[in-house]
């Protein structure tokens, strides 16, 4: 059974270049239609029940403003 888990973004250090989009196998983010402080379309985590804590997304930010956890208990 595939591991559960739980993505974090900051949303103000998000510059929306969208490469964890690309990298999540599951398709948990998406752009998200507001803007943040910079003026940028930062990701967001939508579709949270699918996660699936791969790390994808956390290992092609530029920018270290994603974290995932794995969700103990959960399997």
């Amino acid at each position: 059974m595939a591991k559960k888990g739980k993505v974090v973004i900051d949303r103000e250090m998000c510059k929306g270049c969208l490469l964890c989009l690309r990298a999540c196998p599951v398709k948990v983010l998406e752009e998200d239609a507001e803007l943040n402080s910079s003026g940028c379309h930062p990701s967001k985590a939508v579709q949270i029940d699918k996660c699936i804590a791969c790390g994808n997304c956390y290992e092609v930010c530029p920018d270290v403003c994603i974290e995932v956890y794995e969700i103990e208990g959960a399997a």
